[in-house]
């Protein structure tokens, strides 16, 4: 953390933590309901999120373009049906000037601690730029931000370069370079094929191998873009269409995953085509149910491994020794440069550690169990606080933003049920109310195959809890989140009404409101 301002700034009603999807779909929100009084904190000098922060080579999404983007802000120029980074980053900037968020966004203002005051029922929020107080906090930094790289004996005295895929450094030139790549996750086998044609050596470390599908990505044509800008509702048909597809593969992951056997041979023969090195075949081909963790897509990752300066060692890093990397199996290789593709701190989010509820406990401190939650979105203890992509909210096959949207919708209902309390008051989600939830939550998710698939995946915390898939469908999560149920909650009011503490608080709310209205 950096030294902060001794700066004070006014009150407002919400402060949102992150300008990805989750957080800038927060603040439209929240101007859509009529409430202007909020700030959005940003702590890198854009908006964007995960889609800023990955920049690697070959970064793109793997869900489809129409459905991967609000239903409230429809884009009918998709370049291609699984879009890149850069028309991702590019949208969600289009999104920040239509609906004219940038007056309430503090960029460079990285959140340090969150503390809640029981006595003024409003969270106090230092930040690298100064301090804010809110009545609630909606926290939007999202499980991909905080890149993991593990602990390697003998790495930082490696001489060459060291990175993360999630701050790739575009001023090193690869071209020539002996390339280690540590992962075989969602970026790594997008980086593979990228950089493989301009590197000298390329060596994979693979601990376990993912399951890959083709990703049928095309340009999509002049005349279907033309087709969505004057008949909106051709969008909204294609985006219904793959919407509905997914949501009928969900019993397949959920209820009966052996049903996902046809899908296995699919893959495999998307191994077949592509590798006849039966030795390499082997190494490429999962032991575990495809499905348990996430099918990744790719029609360019087992041709790259098919070239002759890509070598796979199937074992993990284990020991750095100067420029020699040796694996668990005892493999050593020489590399100038190793890119570390080993995903983010989902289980186990920074966030929580700078979050300080009622108790004095930080929200980190709260899940040392595990993360838990109510709905995804409060948690017990901490009133008037919530997360947008909370516990048990991520997806195995879709898009996260039908979750984020049904979230928003909860959001937006507890907003309306603290004004229908009126005064100084707090909503503070019930023990119960929160173990019951998560009881039902784990019920279900015993029979899915992402935890009878036989495998260990970055769904499942340090004791074996999968705490980040939800175990049902998009509109079984949104019928769940339409509304706050009030008996899942206390009401917390102030301990004792004093006009001359509201009064003051006026000249500071018209200063923020006044802000937003520019």
């Amino acid at each position: 953390m950096g030294q902060r301002e001794q700066v004070r700034h006014g009150h407002v009603r919400v402060a949102v933590i992150g300008s990805g999807f989750g957080g800038l779909g927060a603040a439209v929100r929240l101007r859509r309901e009529g409430i202007t009084d909020f700030v959005v904190l940003e702590r890198a000098d854009s908006v964007g999120g995960t889609w800023r922060d990955n920049s690697y080579p070959g970064c793109a999404c793997d869900v489809p373009s129409h459905l991967y983007s609000f239903s409230f802000a429809p884009n009918p120029d998709w370049p291609r049906t699984f879009s890149g980074q850069e028309h991702i980053r590019a949208y969600l900037e289009h999104v920040t000037d239509t609906f004219r968020l940038r007056p309430h966004i503090r960029l460079d203002t990285e959140v340090e601690l969150m503390t809640w005051d029981n006595d003024e029922l409003r969270w106090e929020i230092e930040t690298s730029r100064g301090t804010y107080t809110a009545d609630v906090v909606v926290s939007a930094t999202g499980p991909l931000s905080d890149p993991k790289v593990p602990e390697i004996p003998g790495l930082a005295e490696f001489p060459g370069k060291v990175f993360h895929s999630a701050r790739w450094d575009h001023d090193h030139d690869l071209r020539g370079k002996r390339v280690a790549m540590i992962g075989t996750g969602a970026s790594a086998i997008q980086i593979v094929p990228a950089i493989q044609p301009q590197v000298g050596q390329l060596t994979l470390f693979q601990r376990t191998p993912p399951w890959v599908m083709q990703r049928m990505d095309r340009r999509i044509t002049g005349a279907e873009r033309w087709l969505h800008r004057q008949l909106p509702f051709t969008g909204a048909a294609r985006r219904g269409l793959l919407w509905g597809i997914r949501e009928l593969q969900v019993q397949a992951f959920t209820k009966r995953p052996n049903e996902l056997g046809l899908i296995e041979s699919l893959a495999k023969a998307n191994i077949a085509r592509s590798i006849k090195d039966t030795e390499l075949r082997a190494k490429l081909t999962p032991s575990y149910r495809i499905g348990c963790k996430r099918i990744l897509l790719s029609s360019e990752y087992y041709p790259a491994l098919a070239q002759p300066n890509v070598d796979l060692v199937a074992s993990g890093l284990a020991e750095v020794r100067g420029s020699t990397l040796v694996a668990a199996d005892g493999t050593e290789t020489e590399a100038d440069v190793i890119v570390f593709g080993t995903g983010f701190h989902v289980t186990d989010l920074p966030i929580a550690e700078r979050v300080i509820g009622a108790d004095g406990s930080t929200l980190a401190q709260a899940w040392k169990d595990g993360m838990q939650s109510l709905r995804g979105a409060t948690a017990a203890g901490f009133p008037n606080w919530m997360t947008i992509i909370g516990p048990n909210t991520g997806l195995g096959n879709s898009s996260m933003i039908l979750m984020i949207e049904s979230q928003l919708n909860y959001m937006a209902d507890y907003l309306r049920q603290l004004n229908v309390l009126g005064g100084r008051a707090a909503l503070a989600a019930r023990p119960s109310a929160v173990a019951a939830w998560n009881r039902r939550v784990q019920e279900r998710m015993k029979r899915t195959v992402w935890n009878t698939g036989g495998c260990t995946s970055w769904y499942l915390d340090a004791s074996g809890r999968n705490t980040t898939i939800w175990p049902g469908t998009t509109r079984e999560f949104r019928v769940a989140t339409r509304e706050v149920d009030l008996a899942e909650y206390e009401v917390v009011r102030a301990p004792a009404n004093d006009p001359a503490k509201d009064a003051a608080n006026e000249p500071a709310k018209g200063v923020a409101r006044a802000e937003a209205a520019k």
